[in-house]
């Protein structure tokens, strides 16, 4: 899975922290290891106090109706921003996200995610920037086996434009204790093409945009 999931639920883990959550009470609220949370939070002040988790009949606490705007504010802000990208940008950004989230295997161009906008736009991304065949497409599910199957398949067959023929057999993984929270629903999706011509042009993309960043030394 990409390193976008574990940010998240490292920024999520570090939230509930600063407001008095227990390391067991965040470790079951986002089903990872008790030891990643303590190492994740170790740096945030705690002090334990009575908690507002919005239940029933309790207001929304204040702070958190600040961040909720504050968060839809930027969001707001970033889609106005690139509402509209060159041809440049939109092929540069691609290969921006194929350096942070995309396999450096050789071979195979592939990318795994849980969010179904970087999903559809790395397939977006790979049909308009390379000529690539449509049957070598292939998608693979990661997926608890308390989830149910056929609704994920059905959900990244649309996001991605792959059918689900086209599909290999998928991952089931067992929750490692605790509750298995439903979060990512219908689970972690990967898009790979084998071609190794096109493995090795995408990975001198990715060198070519990390090296045009580094100052000159002469």
């Amino acid at each position: 899975m990409g390193n976008g999931g574990k940010f998240e639920e490292r920024a999520r883990a570090r939230l509930l922290r600063a407001e008095a959550w227990t390391l067991a009470e965040i470790a079951t609220e986002l089903d990872v290891a008790k030891s990643s949370v303590s190492r994740w939070v170790r740096d945030v002040p705690f002090e334990p106090r009575p908690r507002n988790r919005g239940a029933s009949g309790h207001a929304p606490h204040p702070g958190a109706i600040a961040r909720a705007e504050h968060e839809e504010a930027c969001k707001t802000a970033g889609i106005e921003r690139f509402a509209s990208l060159s041809d440049d940008a939109f092929f540069a950004a691609g290969v921006a996200l194929y350096v942070g989230e995309g396999s450096k295997t050789n071979g195979t161009v592939s990318l795994a995610n849980t969010n179904a906008d970087v999903i559809a736009f790395f397939c977006r991304w790979l049909r308009e920037s390379f000529a690539i065949d449509e049957t070598r497409l292939r998608g693979q599910l990661y997926l608890h086996d308390m989830l149910p199957l056929q609704p994920a398949h059905d959900h990244w067959s649309a996001v991605s434009g792959i059918p689900q023929s086209q599909f290999v057999k998928p991952y089931r993984s067992k929750p490692s204790g605790g509750r298995m929270r439903a979060k990512h629903q219908f689970g972690c999706f990967t898009v790979r093409y084998a071609s190794r011509s096109l493995a090795r042009e995408v990975l001198g993309l990715c060198s070519g945009l990390l090296y045009s960043s580094v100052p000159d030394p002469g």
